[in-house]
């Protein structure tokens, strides 16, 4: 860590972090003392919301509208406020779409737009930050896989080969910035509770529990939980690796 750096304040970047899992992660690490900058797309009511809850937890959150497949908007956001203006601690990969259908069914727009969102996303967001990372020679980076990057899930062939594709660049990037005291690990959910998932019929449900060996659905903040723990410096001796909290699913 450079000595120059010290004085600067410390940020964790969560893509996707205005709903969901992402705004549980928000949350998580500004209980944790971190300043809070999160990307998002859609309804800025929610970003707002996710800025009040962080200042009433006594630290500071700042929201982006920005698409992170947009390679010149994630440049362009990089220098406009991170380099040589904060300590970069902390990148959190969350954002992510699904356009689900059958493979024989789905259309090439559908499948490059999730692999453009999801794995070229997170590659835009590690290249920056690496850059900055590797000045500093200290850094936490984190990506949100999935369960069906491990396993697969019939009609979400471009989800599941996007979260798959998270992992290989994981585990490469991992042994790339090793030497500068970055670490680079994954988090696999399972089946979580999140808007995505709460209107599904009960069948289905039911369907999910009964594979689940904890007999439980996951929450946003059982996530968040293996978030911090890889940001802090407990994890500091992990890299490469995928975590999966998903109950058993799938054991």
């Amino acid at each position: 860590m450079k000595k120059d750096s010290a004085n600067l304040p410390k940020v964790a970047i969560v893509t996707g972090g205005s709903r969901g899992i992402g705004k549980a992660i928000c949350l998580k690490l500004a209980r944790q003392g971190y300043t809070i900058y999160f990307t998002y797309v859609s309804r800025d009511d929610k970003a707002r919301e996710v800025c009040d809850e962080i200042k009433k937890l006594g630290t500071k959150g700042m929201s982006f509208k920005l698409d992170v497949s947009d390679k010149e908007a994630v440049t362009s956001f990089f220098k406009e406020h991170i380099k040589n203006k904060v300590f970069l601690s902390v990148l959190v990969n969350n954002a992510g779409i699904t356009r689900d259908g059958i493979i024989l069914r789905m259309s090439n727009e559908d499948w490059q737009r999730v692999i453009d969102v999801n794995l070229t996303g997170t590659f835009n967001f590690i290249q920056e930050a690496s850059k900055i990372m590797v000045r500093q020679r200290y850094g936490r980076i984190i990506n949100i896989t999935s369960v069906v990057g491990l396993c697969g899930n019939p009609g979400q062939a471009n989800y599941c080969a996007s979260k798959a594709g998270i992992i290989g660049l994981t585990k490469a990037v991992a042994l790339e910035l090793a030497s500068r005291q970055i670490t680079v690990n994954a988090i696999a959910p399972g089946f979580i509770i999140t808007e995505m998932t709460k209107d599904l019929d009960e069948t289905t449900k039911k369907n999910y529990l009964s594979k689940i060996p904890l007999k439980r659905l996951g929450t946003t903040e059982d996530v968040a939980s293996a978030v911090a723990w890889l940001a802090s410096e407990e994890a500091g001796y992990v890299t490469g690796q995928v975590i999966s909290v998903n109950g058993g699913l799938y054991l």
